[in-house]
């Protein structure tokens, strides 16, 4: 093992890891592994296959390009946008939420945000303020790391569980036991989930909204991963099945619309925030320590949104609401053109499972989990830690489940968006050096 040849050569990988001032590479961020890659990549001279970020691997959306670039012509680099966004892209995602979620909401309360990960910082900042006496944000993991982080940066208190053990009938007890003393002022998950790929049922769904409404909590739905259940198809305007959503179920609810993975603009960090009429209408007196009003939609405006960002790209809000004016009358099929990530995951699953790995997270409940943006997969005898210091001298990157909230600390999540197919054959060829080189222990015989 030892004197073995591995792709990426390991004095390169060991050098790197050492002058990087990670303690615990299994403890590593998203973002500060990519960055020890890309020192590994220069120095090695050999392209790793990277597993590790969730950018998007397809084409933006040519109707936003062009809609944001004619907006510029237009002069709208010189103009300051209303902090709650432009007409046009209000009204076309109220059009949306009615289009592919069934829902009715108020194009006012429909608020752009540089992301969804400034629309998490701005729930967490108005939601957690809102009662002096609770901790904060109930995860329901494993989940995207950097939103406990943001928790973490404000100050607030949260709590997490690996819902994976309490999918169905479970749910309830499990999420009531959080709930029952009174400290949690809101509940965050993505559906699909990151990283494990499950996706919450109706009746789950309604399990999350009737304790919502029944304990006072807001619930924050992480819609970042919109229509990718490829298993059924959420892509026409209009027509059922419609995107699942918590909303269907109560009123106490926010949702976090991204347009970097269905609509592939990430670069532009454009989001929206889809607040109920019941929420943006609250009112706490505790909000009035940190703000001038108390009321939460005032709150949340003019004193969370102005502090942050005062508002959101101009140009960028005319790109989405171009895109999502072109989804809403049916001229884009959007889950079609993104429906390439689930079809890449099943190849490389199986890649994988060929080479001795296992999927981690492999059942959605009673069916296997889907294939898309993500998966998760384990090697035996080696923690995530560990198996991700071996895939880099392997020019294999992914992050561990470790930081998600997972309590499979055995897995690593994989994202298949970077990866184009004709990668394919260098991922096989690395794969199988490390099995080789990686013998799997015989079952003992009893």
């Amino acid at each position: 093992m030892a004197n073995r040849q591995t792709p990426i050569n390991a004095d390169v990988v060991r050098r790197r890891f050492a002058a990087s001032g990670l303690q615990d590479l299994g403890r590593a961020s998203i973002r500060e592994l990519k960055k020890l890659v890309d020192l590994i990549e220069a120095d090695s001279g050999q392209e790793f296959v990277r597993m590790e970020m969730g950018i998007p691997g397809l084409p933006p959306l040519q109707v936003g390009v062009d809609a944001q670039i004619q907006a510029l012509k237009d002069g709208v680099a010189a103009i300051y946008p209303d902090i709650q966004g432009i007409p046009a892209l209000k009204q076309e995602v109220a059009r949306f939420a009615k289009l592919f979620l069934d829902l009715e909401v108020d194009p006012e309360h429909c608020v752009p945000t540089v992301g969804s990960m400034m629309g998490g910082m701005a729930c967490f900042l108005t939601v957690n303020r809102m009662w002096a006496e609770r901790e904060g944000t109930l995860f329901l993991d494993p989940g995207f790391p950097v939103q406990k982080q943001q928790c973490k940066l404000l100050g607030h208190g949260c709590r997490s569980f690996d819902m994976y053990e309490h999918r169905g009938p479970k749910l309830r007890a499990k999420l009531e036991s959080c709930l029952k003393d009174g400290k949690v002022s809101s509940i965050l998950y993505s559906s699909p989930n990151n990283p494990s790929w499950i996706c919450l049922t109706e009746e789950e769904l309604r399990t999350i909204g009737e304790l919502a409404t029944q304990y006072g909590v807001v619930v924050i739905e992480d819609l970042a991963y919109f229509g990718m259940d490829f298993r059924t198809d959420y892509g026409k305007p209009g027509q059922a099945p419609y995107q699942p959503t918590v909303a269907k179920y109560t009123d106490n609810y926010i949702l976090l619309i991204s347009s970097s993975k269905a609509f592939s603009y990430a670069g532009e960090r454009i989001g929206v925030m889809v607040v109920s009429s019941k929420v943006w209408a609250m009112r706490s007196k505790d909000l009035l320590r940190y703000y001038s009003s108390d009321q939460f939609g005032h709150a949340l405006l003019f004193g969370t949104i102005y502090a942050l960002s005062s508002g959101t790209s101009h140009s960028a809000q005319c790109a989405l609401a171009a895109m999502l004016k072109a989804v809403n009358d049916g001229a884009v099929d959007f889950v079609a053109i993104i429906r390439e990530y689930g079809e890449k995951a099943r190849i490389m699953k199986r890649l994988f499972v060929e080479n001795g790995f296992r999927i981690v997270y492999d059942r959605d409940l009673d069916q296997p989990v889907a294939d898309g943006f993500y998966f998760t997969f384990a090697y035996p005898g080696l923690q995530g830690g560990e198996l991700l210091g071996e895939l880099l001298n392997y020019g294999i990157s992914a992050i561990t489940l470790d930081i998600t909230g997972s309590e499979r600390t055995e897995g690593l999540r994989a994202c298949t968006s970077l990866i184009p197919r004709s990668q394919f054959p260098v991922l096989e060829a690395r794969l199988k050096a490390f099995h080789q080189d990686h013998p799997i222990a015989a079952p003992v015989q009893i």
